[in-house]
């Protein structure tokens, strides 16, 4: 099996963590996105919206968008769970998951940054204000539906919500974001990258990372 991915892409990094988690095993094959490669004809064979990550199963089948990824992971490989089989609980996790996925992500990649310096002359202080913005916005909002009640988001097992959260507060701490006021979403990193399976999806130590450590 090969995940297609690009060390910074935070899509990635939670795909990552969760085969990494559930002791699955797969290959690696960088797709360097500052360099165009998703754009490729090769590489938009397999993934029509030329982004990353994309998993290759065996059989040749490729699945694409992380969170439909990592369903597809949480079905075929249920242990260790990243989300709740209760209903109530399963609708938490998923909320501040898709506060990530759905409300900070797609504001904040590579290909918004592109079209705001080349279509309308932003400024590398202004993309960053941007970026900044609305990773804000949306940290809020989750520190709202956080609690200080276990050191994960809703206990004492990371799940897909913190896989979320964990991925997200590296671009933030990339594009400088001041995280004080969100204690308990970096709480959640903390305590996410003292495992030993998320610390390894981590960017930095990816093989196609600019200094892999």
């Amino acid at each position: 099996m090969k995940l297609y991915s690009y060390w910074r892409s935070t899509t990635s990094y939670r795909v990552r963590a969760a085969l990494n988690l559930k002791g699955v095993t797969y290959e690696t094959v960088p797709v360097d996105l500052v360099a165009g490669a998703q754009r490729d004809a090769a590489y938009r064979a397999l993934n029509p919206g030329a982004g990353v990550p994309t998993l290759v199963l065996e059989d040749g089948t490729a699945l694409t968008q992380s969170m439909a990824i990592l369903d597809f992971i949480e079905a075929t490989w249920p242990e260790p769970r990243l989300i709740p089989q209760d209903a109530l609980e399963r609708a938490r996790v998923l909320a501040v998951a898709h506060t990530v996925a759905l409300d900070i992500h797609p504001v904040n990649n590579l290909r918004v940054i592109g079209q705001l310096k080349s279509r309308f002359g932003a400024s590398a202080d202004q993309s960053q204000a941007w970026m900044c913005h609305w990773m804000a916005e949306g940290f809020a909002a989750l520190e709202a539906q956080l609690t200080d009640d276990h050191p994960f988001a809703f206990g004492t097992t990371p799940d897909l919500a913190d896989l979320c959260i964990t991925a997200q507060v590296y671009n933030a701490r990339r594009w400088g974001l001041d995280l004080a006021p969100y204690p308990k979403t970096e709480r959640i990193e903390t305590h996410a990258l003292s495992i030993p399976a998320i610390a390894a999806a981590h960017p930095d130590r990816q093989p196609d990372a600019d200094t892999p450590v």
